[in-house]
């Protein structure tokens, strides 16, 4: 468009423009800011054995999983689930099997009832660790697993 074609611009418009960008621009800046305080007022707590009130170690990591479950419907014993971790990895929460299909597959068991990452992400439940080797959270998201392919951690007697 020509100049003399061109609308006249005030200085009122001017400045109202620049006002509106500046008043943007320390909005922008803010943001983080107020997101920090917001964002980690509303970051979730993991849960953990210890952090229900259990010991960590192999009785707490099965009780604390056991309340998880029984928030989420998620079916199983603690004898159920003790018979399958004492089966799979003998009470140790870093197991990890290197040596069977999956493996050969680049995807080993890990953690006390052995599952893959697949299968780990698939079941996780909400509130637990993403870390496979978190003994809750490979509990937890084995006994969902098991839920939905078996009814039940209790029915599972051999690899699953």
């Amino acid at each position: 468009m020509p100049a003399a074609a061109q609308p006249r611009r005030t200085r009122r418009n001017r400045l109202a423009r620049t006002l509106t960008v500046a008043a943007t621009g320390a909005a922008v800046l803010a943001l983080p800011l107020l997101g920090a305080t917001g964002a980690s007022a509303a970051t979730p707590t993991v849960v953990t054995a210890t952090s229900l009130g259990y010991a960590n170690n192999l009785d707490g990591w099965i009780r604390a999983s056991l309340q998880v479950m029984a928030q989420h419907g998620i079916p199983g014993t603690y004898n159920g689930i003790y018979r399958n971790v004492i089966r799979e990895s003998s009470g140790n929460p870093y197991a990890i099997n290197l040596w069977d299909s999956n493996a050969a597959a680049g995807i080993p068991s890990k953690g006390l009832l052995q599952v893959i990452d697949p299968t780990f992400n698939a079941y996780h439940v909400a509130g637990t660790s993403w870390d496979s080797y978190d003994p809750v959270a490979n509990i937890t998201a084995a006994c969902n697993y098991a839920a939905a392919r078996y009814g039940s951690i209790d029915n599972v007697f051999g690899a699953y």
